[in-house]
């Protein structure tokens, strides 16, 4: 079992870009900058379960631009693993903070099944904490999400840039670990996704073109849920 608590001061930046645009991104940033440690040549899968409360809080906390925020999920990179991250993402204005658990693909079972209190035997603070947080909100798994992503990554101001295709989902929670999961398109162009600490270099500025490139608001998340509510 693996945890990690990273609380930063993170800017976050989002696009949607045409396909050809995101083909001209993808060949012009493997050139210049690393493939992020999870992907090879050709990108890699990304599906997420998020799970929310009874009523939606955390739905309708993006909805209304909170400034205070979270997002709950279970994510994995192949169907067949055995293992998945249970993840949450709170913002505070400018700061984020990640909160990530590695568990047992049986334990994130328990969890889509409703059985939270199987945190509690896994020996961790986060867990039992996200045990509390689940039970007071009756969270239940909510939306699968499914993305292809390439990923770059640049070590100056931890700069992380993202190109997703192929937005795809569903509201069976059953879908999560299928090799075929069924879900539905939600987007056809690509989004960018630029994230860094205190500022973008300018060398990343001139490869992304982004001057002028209107920002996405809306989340996958928030996507997914639109277009499967």
């Amino acid at each position: 079992m693996t945890e990690e608590v990273r609380a930063v001061m993170r800017t976050e930046k989002k696009y949607s870009i045409s396909l050809e645009t995101g083909r001209q991104l993808t060949a012009r940033l493997s050139r210049v900058f690393h493939r992020d440690r999870y992907g090879g040549r050709n990108g890699y899968l990304v599906r997420s379960l998020y799970f929310d409360s009874i009523y939606d809080d955390d739905y309708f906390d993006k909805i209304n631009g909170l400034e205070y925020r979270k997002k709950i999920r279970l994510r994995i990179y192949d169907p067949d693993q055995d293992w998945a991250k249970l993840e949450v993402k709170e913002k505070r204005g400018s700061v984020q903070v990640k909160k990530s658990l590695t568990v047992s693909r049986e334990t994130a079972a328990q969890l889509m099944a409703g059985n939270n209190s199987v945190l509690l035997g896994l020996g961790s603070g986060f867990a039992k904490q996200l045990y509390q947080l689940l039970e007071r909100g009756l969270y239940r798994p909510k939306c699968v999400v499914e993305y292809r992503r390439d990923a770059f990554v640049e070590l100056t101001n931890n700069i992380r840039i993202t190109v997703d295709t192929e937005l795809r989902a569903g509201k069976s929670a059953d879908s999560f670990w299928k090799a075929v999961p069924g879900l539905h398109p939600v987007l056809g162009n690509p989004t960018l996704e630029v994230k860094y600490d205190g500022f973008l270099l300018d060398q990343c500025k001139w490869i992304l073109g982004l001057s002028g490139m209107p920002e996405l608001s809306l989340s996958k998340y928030e996507l997914a849920r639109r277009a499967v509510f």
